[in-house]
């Protein structure tokens, strides 16, 4: 289990790199966006990623 978080983590720092090598202007521009969200809209949006980051993972763990 502490294995699949681990690899989890990795997998994640991947992917935020390849977007910061791939795409930085887009990233910056993403980021000032975020930036200027009320906190509470920037909750919803991560309720919403973590709920189908979830489901996706019940899914694939199936």
């Amino acid at each position: 289990m502490a294995g699949d978080v681990v690899r989890a983590l990795c997998l994640v720092a991947v992917f935020e790199g390849l977007f910061l090598f791939v795409a930085p202007r887009g990233w910056k521009q993403a980021v000032e966006q975020l930036l200027m969200l009320p906190d509470r809209h920037l909750r919803l949006v991560g309720a919403i990623v973590v709920a189908i980051g979830t489901a996706a993972l019940w899914i694939a763990r199936g």
